[in-house]
């Protein structure tokens, strides 16, 4: 769904959704961070594994 869909979704909980959404997103690259693990990520349907080294360098704590 885009932006305005989400926005205009008859069903309240649907907007916070994507809130949600990147927020867990956000939560698993900290973890990944933590436990020194990494994580798989879908971008135009392929599959990317990024590793907590990359992760760090990115800024994530």
């Amino acid at each position: 769904m885009t932006r305005d869909q989400l926005s205009q979704a008859k069903d309240r909980d649907l907007p916070a959704s994507l809130i949600a959404m990147r927020r867990a997103a956000q939560m698993a690259r900290e973890l990944a961070v933590r436990t020194n693990t990494g994580i798989v990520v879908q971008r135009d349907q392929k599959l990317f594994r990024i590793d907590a080294e990359k992760l760090r360098k990115a800024g994530v704590k």
